[in-house]
């Protein structure tokens, strides 16, 4: 295997360049959830231009491609790289800023394709000397629910080949460029849209006594949602409930008929999360019945909890400190955020892993979502190499 590391990194290292600028036509060029029509075009044409064999139009956007070593089928390994950007107007100065008005790569996708492309090359260029095949995904729609993942797997591009393993990565601030973290088991937490509406009386803010006021309820509304994580949550275990948008549309002396409510809920456990469902709707409704108003309360469930595998992660992280280093592979906390990798995860033993891009001599965390967000781009050097080194290492044990 020292053969392949050195190759690994030898090939990583001289395909930097290219890569920073793919990953910069990318950053320059975003396309919002289901809408990658150029972003999946562009890829397409670099792998027929290398060489590579692949399907497109998959969940409209996706892309699917199997390399194929020696034995195909004795082992599969999946790898997979997210493709969507975010309603973000861009707000830095680099020159390869987006020229899309309103839409931002500002959760690091045009580095995770980036990344896999590379990957893909690489791995190409040494299917002789593997045993197995690899498959590879692009994915649309990572952001928007009900997420590309679900999508192409009802597609079927879990299929033919059927992957014994998926291997996923995200980049992540707060790690230095250089440095990976890895978690087994459950990893990121489930997430669900939660949307209220308080129907009231609108009226004059002078004569309350005339109205129902769905303001004062939406207030006590939201103040008794938060028992369902202070005393009806399971002990150990993380649920965060939060409201990011509440809109009543009135005035300085007008009360208005209703009131809408939008937030989220994540947690880690499918049963403890159905309950937590019921116990916001009971909890709207005797609320706001309490008030004399109507609450009409709908929950669109979204992405599952993500879990790593134990062998898969346990396996990788090891692999991941003789390439890089015992003093570069960090342990990952528990995350609150959501990812639709997750779908994968429950159909495949999986194992998603973060990448370190801060910038060196930068005070200022850029973080994910952000209208700044930016990274160190020589991390995809490290991107690149590891995951083709975990890859053969799979094809290889």
């Amino acid at each position: 295997m020292e053969h392949f590391k050195s190759r690994i990194k030898e090939l990583s290292k001289s395909y930097l360049s290219e890569a920073i600028s793919i990953r910069r036509h990318f950053h320059q060029h975003p396309e919002l959830s289901t809408e990658e029509f150029k972003t999946a075009e562009f890829i397409s044409k670099k792998l027929t231009e290398w060489g590579i064999e692949h399907q497109t139009g998959i969940a409209k956007t996706g892309i699917v491609g199997v390399i194929k070593g020696n034995n195909p089928d004795s082992f599969v390994v999946g790898l997979r790289a997210d493709m969507d950007a975010l309603p973000i107007e861009e707000q830095t100065d680099v020159d390869y800023k987006s020229q899309n008005t309103g839409v931002m790569h500002a959760c690091g996708h045009d580095a995770h394709m980036a990344s896999l492309l590379f990957t893909v090359k690489i791995l190409h260029e040494l299917r002789h000397e593997l045993n197995g095949s690899v498959k590879f995904i692009f994915q649309p729609s990572e952001e928007k629910y009900p997420g590309g993942a679900i999508t192409m797997i009802n597609e079927g591009v879990l299929e033919n080949p059927s992957p014994q393993i998926m291997l996923g990565m995200h980049v992540m601030p707060g790690l230095s460029a250089g440095v990976v973290g890895f978690k087994s088991g459950k990893y990121m937490a489930s997430t669900d849209e939660i949307y209220i509406t308080i129907k009231g009386k609108g009226g004059h803010a002078a004569t309350p006594n005339l109205n129902i006021d769905p303001i004062t309820t939406a207030a006590q509304t939201i103040i008794a949602l938060q028992q369902v994580v202070s005393r009806f949550a399971p002990p150990m275990m993380p649920t965060v409930l939060s409201f990011g948008r509440i809109e009543g549309l009135g005035r300085t002396n007008i009360i208005p008929d209703e009131v809408t409510i939008q937030g989220t809920i994540r947690t880690f456990d499918e049963i403890w999360r159905k309950k937590a469902h019921q116990l916001i709707i009971d909890i709207c409704e005797n609320t706001c019945k309490s008030f004399g108003a109507q609450a009409e309360v709908f929950i669109d469930k979204g992405y599952p909890y993500l879990v790593n595998d134990e062998e898969v992660t346990s396996t990788s992280t090891q692999w991941a400190k003789d390439f890089v280093g015992e003093a570069n592979v960090e342990a990952l906390d528990l995350r609150m955020t959501a990812e639709d990798f997750a779908y994968f995860s429950h159909q495949i033993p999986s194992c998603f892993y973060r990448l370190g891009i801060d910038i060196p001599n930068t005070n200022t965390l850029l973080n994910l979502h952000s209208n700044t967000f930016n990274l160190h781009e020589n991390a995809l050097e490290n991107s690149i190499g590891l995951m083709s080194w975990l890859t053969i290492n799979w094809l290889k044990h």
